[in-house]
């Protein structure tokens, strides 16, 4: 059935809307210079506990950080990450918390019950994104660390759509069903046209098992981060995991090495894409 010219007019309006607020949030998110998502489909697989000490670990860093709890529905950064500081709400705005130098904001910040149920269908889900998104005021940050909402519909594809993300770090466990929704969601990823940086195992050792995580990233051509062991330090939440263990330190600091590695990568790949044409052009030339 043909649109008539009424609802034609109202399409166009509203595409010209959703235009204009992806321009103006591009805009009030411009002093963020990378932005990493922390993603799994499957959740329980330790994708908060990985993005909240990958903040801590890269503020400890010297760089300025932030954190965006995405999860809406169950959301858990702000307790992982603990020191009991809560954003500030003043005229429309938000000002993050700052916990171990990080900026954090959560949904759980904003519950009245911790153990509340957020019972929501995806546009609510999706207002209340652009809604962090749009009133935080994260200042100059060298990261934003974003702990992903699990699985591949609304949530996750709210993120993706609406952040101009520059890579994705896929955690996942030792087991089979975990690997196959790491899978899924690099997959999703992949879809979006954005980078997936690489891959993390999760709770390696006896009880799991380890290789998997490797497994997945040569399998699908990506980068293998390394592992973080399952061990009773992370039993201790006085403060985030990496601030009281040298082990686990020592896992974020290959991990860091890997995701630098991979961001430069990314970064030089539109100079040669450029080199590559210019040669292309000359040969032409010479050829003629």
């Amino acid at each position: 059935m043909n649109m008539s010219e009424e609802q034609r007019q109202a399409r166009l309006a509203q595409i010209k809307q959703q235009w204009e607020a992806k321009r103006a949030l591009s805009r009030h998110l411009r002093k963020i210079k990378t932005k990493i998502g922390v993603y799994s489909a499957k959740g329980g697989v330790g994708k908060t506990t990985v993005a909240v000490n990958l903040a801590v670990y890269l503020a400890g860093q010297g760089f300025n950080v932030g954190l965006l709890d995405a999860d809406i529905d169950t959301p858990n950064a702000a307790n992982v990450i603990g020191g009991g500081d809560v954003p500030n709400v003043s005229d429309g705005r938000i000002q993050p918390a700052e916990n171990w130098d990080v900026k954090v904001v959560s949904m759980s910040h904003f519950q009245e019950k911790e153990d509340e149920a957020i019972i929501w269908r995806g546009p609510m889900i999706h207002n209340a994104l652009n809604q962090f998104l749009q009133m935080t005021d994260w200042g100059d940050l060298d990261f934003l660390v974003v702990d992903m909402p699990p699985g591949t519909s609304d949530a996750p594809l709210t993120v993706m759509q609406t952040l101009q993300m520059d890579g994705f770090v896929a955690v996942t466990t030792p087991q089979t069903l975990a690997g196959l929704d790491a899978r899924r969601s690099i997959n999703m990823v992949k879809k979006l046209n954005v980078e997936v940086l690489g891959v993390v195992e999760n709770y390696t050792g006896d009880i799991f098992g380890s290789g998997a995580g490797k497994a997945l990233a040569d399998d699908m051509g990506l980068t293998y981060f390394g592992e973080l062991a399952l061990r009773a330090d992370y039993r201790n939440d006085e403060k985030p995991t990496v601030l009281i263990s040298d082990d686990v330190r020592a896992e974020y600091d290959t991990i860091w090495a890997g995701i630098k590695a991979r961001l430069t990568e990314i970064e030089a790949m539109p100079n040669q894409v450029a080199a590559a044409m210019a040669a292309e052009d000359a040969a032409e030339s010479e050829a003629k």
